[in-house]
This record gives structure tokens, sequence and C-alpha cells, in this order.
């Protein structure tokens, strides 16, 4: 299929089209942004990723020429943007609540923003269609909004975007309104159609498997700041501080002293684990010092606990490291996967994932049951804040 925008420009991939060089926001003494160096893509679907409050939406509403930062510059395509009225920027915003207007048709909605700058009738009439066609609304047109799914008035949004063509598309919580299962088939129609039309798209959410299941790269924040700038698969591999180790999917952190230091191992003792974690790589410069290791529940392996039977030694790891005992206190099912709770001798839970799907071929583990977790020493991030 062509490109139903022929007109988009295009430039090489990797060129910076998005700057922001210490940008702060200030709402009188509340800093909403702080002091935020970032640069995003030609063609990337970039993700801000946080909590509610940690400055996401003010950062995106400043490239959107809504908010003035305090300090700092805005660029889009190397123009300095940080004065520039939002009407006369090369960026369009899909809002969390659509914002279509009730009492004009589909093809009313998608042409007003045409209507505004005065583009001819007949070429109006065409870029409806095209973007109509884009969004898989062909034939709506004629239909008022409240005669749509929820689904269709989303498409109505980006359509009424992206007919404008845009350099760049901005994202506001785009499917916080959908369902559940309508939210799953929009994730896939969206980067599919970025994936089409070319543009740039940055897209503000709370929600993390939304990110890392759309975005190309994301952007963790935290009170106004940057905390992580990675693909998504980085993010959740190697997170480099707590917060976003905790924030990015399940995960389990035990805080310890790190007591061997070495280029290609390292050993720390816990004081929640009677026995030591063994890691298959240095943590430079922090020997001595306090350390938190992260432990994804799916890089935990469940092992029988009987009287009398050994407990497990990890291949990569010394006799007596990188295993625990525990009981098993709850069973989540989630039907491609269940999650057990293990609850130490100290009171301590630790998270493990299991896949149904090779069940037949793996031991059963019931309530109440005294068990092992042990895991690789390649499994588990050393972090230092």
């Amino acid at each position: 299929m062509t490109n139903p925008l022929p007109n988009a420009p295009v430039k090489p991939p990797g060129r910076s089209i998005i700057r922001f060089e210490n940008v702060t926001k200030r709402f009188g003494k509340a800093i909403a942004v702080d002091d935020v160096s970032l640069a995003i893509h030609e063609g990337e679907f970039f993700a801000l990723l946080g909590p509610s409050g940690c400055g996401k939406t003010t950062l995106l509403r400043m490239l959107a020429g809504f908010e003035t930062p305090s300090d700092g510059r805005i660029f889009i395509d190397d123009e300095d943007v940080s004065r520039t009225p939002p009407n006369q920027r090369p960026v369009n915003m899909v809002f969390q609540s659509y914002a279509v207007f009730p009492h004009m048709s589909v093809a009313d909605n998608v042409a007003y923003g045409l209507v505004i700058d005065g583009v001819p009738a007949a070429e109006r009439s065409r870029r409806v269609e095209e973007a109509l066609a884009l969004v898989k609304l062909e034939g709506l047109g004629g239909r008022k909004p409240d005669q749509m799914s929820g689904g269709q008035r989303q498409r109505v949004a980006l359509a009424r975007a992206l007919v404008k063509r845009p350099r760049v598309l901005l994202l506001d919580e785009p499917l916080s309104a959908l369902d559940a299962k309508l939210r799953e088939q929009m994730r896939s129609e969206l980067t599919l159609l970025q994936d089409q039309v070319g543009v740039t798209f940055l897209m503000v959410t709370h929600d993390q498997d939304e990110a890392l299941a759309m975005a190309s790269r994301c952007a963790v924040m935290n009170r106004g700041m940057l905390q992580q700038v990675a693909t998504p698969a980085e993010l959740y591999e190697f997170p480099n501080s707590r917060f976003v180790a905790d924030f990015i999917g399940q995960v389990n952190i035990f805080e310890g002293k790190l007591v061997v230091d070495e280029p290609d191992h390292a050993r720390v003792d816990a004081p929640e684990l009677e026995n030591p974690i063994y890691l298959d790589h240095g943590v430079t410069g922090a020997q001595g010092g306090t350390i938190w290791i992260a432990l994804r529940p799916e890089k935990i392996e469940l092992h029988k606990r009987a009287d009398g039977k050994a407990p497990p030694v990890m291949e990569d790891a010394p006799e007596g490291c990188n295993i625990a005992a525990g009981v098993i206190r709850h069973i989540a099912y989630l039907g491609s996967e269940s999650i057990y709770e293990v609850e130490l001798s100290n009171g301590r839970r630790v998270k493990t994932l299991r896949s149904n799907l090779t069940r037949w071929d793996q031991e059963d583990f019931t309530w109440d049951e005294p068990v092992w977790l042990a895991w690789n020493a390649c499994s588990a991030v050393a972090l230092l804040s």
C-alpha cells in the first residue's frame, strides 16, 4: 500500500527532529519539569513514561506550545520553538478524551483543521478521504461521533491530527479511555499506523505495558527529572535505578553489601536472604558499600524442598549462592502463566513466575509447599541507587 500522505517530508533516519535543552518548568514554587535534556529521532515512536505528576504531560504540553518553558529551549527540526505559538508549530495532538465535536460529522471533524487553514474544498475532501482510509474508517464520514464505538472515535481523532500532515504527532494517554481488549487491539494498530506514515510519534503514558509494547524508545520520568532513556528491552533487562526497576514490570529487590567485586564476578551479602548472591559481572567502585539487587520473577526457578533433599546448585554460581528456602503462600493463575509468592523464613515474600504452556513437562507445586528458589548469576541486576 502506498503512503496516503505522500507530501509528508521524510528525512534520513537517525536525525533528531525534537530536542529539549535544559528545559525547566515552574508553577510558582513547584518544579514540574527539572532541567530535562532529550533528543527524539525522526520517525521514532517515542514514549514518555512515569507515574502521575512526574512531569511527562507538562513536557508534552511545552512541545505543543500550550505551556512555555521557565528555562531552557525546545527545538523542532533545529528551529527554536520555545516561544512559537501552538498553531505555528509542525505538530498536532491527540488528547486523552479525543475532543471530537459531537455536533459535526466524522468527515467535518477530520476536515476542521484544514478549514481553519483555508485549504480549498477539493483538496480538503481528498485529504479527508485519505486520512479516513488510513485509520480504516472508509465510508463512515457521514456518521456522528455518538454513532461510533470508543475505538472508532479514537481513530477519528487520529485522522483529524494526521490530515494536517504534521512532522510530529503528540499522543496524550491515547488509549486510557478504552477497555482492556480494545486497548490491546489499538496498540497494534497504532504501531502499524506509525510505521506506515513515517511520522514521529511522541506518546505520554503512565501504563508501562503500553509503552513497552508500542515504543521504539522510552524515557522514564520521576519528580520532573529523566531517570533513564532506553529501548523497552534495555529498560526491563538493565534498569539503572531502583525506581526504574520497580516501575517497569514486576521485580524483587534485595538490599545488600558488596563483599567481593572483581571484573568478572561479584558477591553480595543480603540480610533478607540466608545465602549470598553471586553475579557474573563486577560492580565498579562499590565494594564494601550498600547496593540493591533486582531480580525479575521469571528469572527465578522453583525446586522441591523435600526432607533430606540437597539444595540446588546453579551451574554458573558457587555452591550455596543464589538459592533461598521458602514456602509457597499464594498462587495466582493468569492463563498462560502463574505467579507464585514464596515466603522466606523472615516473612519476606518473593514472587516467581512460571509458564503454564509447558506445565506438563514441569513439576507441580501447590500452596504451603516448601520450596527452593534459585537463579543464575546472569539473571540479577546490581543497582547503586
